[in-house]
């Protein structure tokens, strides 16, 4: 019988190495915020689209939770089109 290994984050468990898993996180922490932000403001699709600066077929697919059609460049972008402020803490690993 072999050992079941445990993971922190479930991105840890898919991704291949370390800094994929944390470019992931990252990632699924911006779409998150920008999802409840949409979702706290009553905006429709098309028009957080218009305020973020991109379609509504890219809102969809951020809704969707599709990550791997989103860069951190591009949900940073998002972000500050929503006049939102990113705040970054960087820590050693455990």
């Amino acid at each position: 019988m072999s050992a079941i290994e445990r993971h922190a984050n479930v991105w840890d468990a898919l991704e291949e190495n370390s800094a994929m898993a944390e470019n992931m996180k990252i990632r699924s922490a911006l779409m998150q915020e920008l999802t409840r932000y949409i979702e706290r403001a009553g905006m429709t699709q098309a028009k957080a689209a218009h305020r973020f600066g991109v379609t509504q077929p890219r809102i969809s697919d951020l809704k969707r939770g599709k990550i791997d059609l989103f860069s951190i460049d591009t949900l940073v972008n998002m972000l500050t089109a929503a006049g939102l402020h990113l705040d970054l803490r960087v820590r050693e690993a455990s």
